[in-house]
């Protein structure tokens, strides 16, 4: 019985062997008739250039987006404190934070700051002046 089960693996041993010779063989022949092959087709490809119907695809691919909501926030400055002192705050309590007074805010949209600003008042609202856009090459630098 164990004569039988040794010849068996013998066996599925040689086939093995024999399977990757034949692999073997048929990549160095493939690879061999790669590189002898000289005949090489160009691809031919169509003009890329932009033309009326490529812009009218880019300005619907944008217009799919112009509608998705952002959240926008201004920061006037910010401050760190104990739960101590958070705890014992009330009205009229002022709370200092690591702005100047007339130091432009930071405009934030989705967390990402995009602008700075100063504070302007219209029909009684609060609004905000851009007073400077951060380029996206320094956007990208801050999140490095």
């Amino acid at each position: 019985m164990s004569d039988e089960i040794e010849n068996n693996s013998t066996g599925a041993d040689d086939d093995w062997g024999a399977a990757l010779a034949e692999q073997a063989e048929s990549e160095a022949k493939a690879s061999t008739e790669s590189a002898s092959q000289e005949d090489y087709v160009k691809a031919d490809f169509q003009n890329l250039e932009a033309d009326a119907v490529g812009e009218s695809l880019a300005d619907s691919n944008l217009d799919m987006i112009l509608d998705i909501p952002v959240t926008v926030a201004v920061e006037i400055g910010r401050s760190k404190v104990t739960i101590n002192n958070l705890l014992k705050l009330n009205q009229g309590s002022v709370v200092e934070l690591d702005r100047l007074a007339g130091e432009p805010m930071d405009v934030n949209v989705n967390g990402t700051l995009i602008a700075h600003g100063e504070v302007v008042v219209v029909n009684e609202k609060f609004g905000i002046r851009l007073t400077d856009i951060i380029s996206p090459a320094e956007r990208v630098k801050k999140l490095k």
